[in-house]
C-alpha cells in the first residue's frame, strides 16, 4: 500500500500526477525555462563587470547598469514564478515542493533590493555597492542551485514514472 502526503503526492515526489499535467501544459513553464537562462547570462556578464570594477576601479557605470538589469530579471522571474506556482500548485508561493527555494528567494530579493535602495539613497560607497551586489549574486547562485537540483529531481522522477508505467517520461 502506498501513502500520499497532504498535497496528494507520493512521499519523495515533487508533483502529483495532476500537478505534473498542469506544469507540462502551462505556458508559464516555458516562460520560466526562457527567463532562467536569460537571467543567468545577465548575471554572468554583470559578475565580470562588477569584478572588473573592484579590481581596476574602471567601469562603475556599466557595472551599475548591469546590476540593475540583473535585478529587473530577478523581479521578473520571481513574479512569473509565483504565477507558475499558482497554476501548478494552487498557491502563489511556498508550495510544499518549493518551500525552501521560495524562502531563500526572498533573501536573494532582499539583497538585490537593498542594493537598489543603497544606490538611490547614497547609502553605500561605490565599492560598498559592488560588494553588496556580490553578496546578492552569491545568494542568487545558491538559490539557482536549489532550483537546478529540483529540476533534476523532477526529471529523474519523470523517468522513474515513465519506466514504471512503460511510457516515455
Amino acid at each position: 500500500m502506498t501513502h500520499q502526503n497532504e498535497a496528494g503526492a507520493m512521499p519523495g515526489r515533487l508533483y502529483t500526477d495532476a500537478e505534473r499535467a498542469r506544469r507540462d501544459a502551462s505556458v508559464w513553464t516555458l516562460v520560466q525555462g526562457i527567463l532562467a537562462p536569460v537571467q543567468f547570462l545577465v548575471f554572468a556578464v554583470s559578475l565580470v563587470l562588477v569584478l572588473r570594477y573592484l579590481w581596476t576601479g574602471a567601469g562603475y557605470e556599466i557595472a551599475t547598469w548591469s546590476i540593475l538589469l540583473k535585478t529587473l530579471c530577478l523581479y521578473t522571474i520571481m513574479v512569473t514564478g509565483a504565477i507558475w506556482e499558482k497554476v501548478v500548485f494552487g498557491q502563489y508561493l511556498f508550495a510544499p515542493a518549493f518551500f525552501w527555494e521560495d524562502v531563500f528567494s526572498f533573501g536573494v530579493i532582499a539583497l538585490h533590493t537593498a542594493y537598489i535602495w543603497a544606490l538611490f539613497t547614497g547609502g553605500l560607497s561605490p565599492d560598498g555597492l559592488m560588494w553588496l551586489a556580490l553578496a546578492a549574486y552569491a545568494a542568487y547562485v545558491v538559490n539557482a542551485g536549489q532550483f537546478l537540483w529540483k529540476l533534476r529531481m523532477a526529471r529523474l522522477e519523470g523517468e522513474r514514472r515513465g519506466a514504471t508505467r512503460g511510457v516515455p517520461a
